[in-house]
């Protein structure tokens, strides 16, 4: 009599299992929707008169519609970061420059010749 409950647990963990899986992919959906739905259809377009990376880094945020806290944690850097290098005060480092124009929808080469294109 005390063998049938036992038999149940492979059971019972195998569907909790199942809805953790489940539960866990409907959440990347929606993550995957949200970011889709934030980036607009003319953010490949390129913003006009820029004239610094500083000037390109912030018309392309302003471009695709998102935050700088949106970029921050995109990057993994603060708020603060992204403010410095869109005023001049800073600039990203490489690898940062990296994720910024893929982040974008572009090449390094792409990010840093919009600027060089107006000077």
């Amino acid at each position: 009599m005390t063998r049938a409950p036992i038999a149940l647990i492979p059971a019972i963990l195998v569907l909790i299992a199942l809805w953790a899986l489940f539960i866990y992919v409907v959440v990347l959906i929606v993550r995957a929707l949200r970011k889709y739905l934030r980036s607009s259809a003319d953010s490949k377009s390129p913003p006009e008169q820029v004239k610094s990376l500083s000037e390109a880094l912030k018309a392309r945020r302003t471009a695709a519609g998102y935050t700088q806290e949106y970029v921050a944690e995109a990057l993994g850097v603060s708020r603060q970061a992204v403010s410095k290098w869109e005023n001049g005060t800073s600039e990203p480092s490489t690898a940062n420059l990296m994720a910024l124009a893929k982040l974008y929808g572009l090449t390094v080469d792409e990010l840093l010749n919009q600027r060089r294109e107006t000077e």
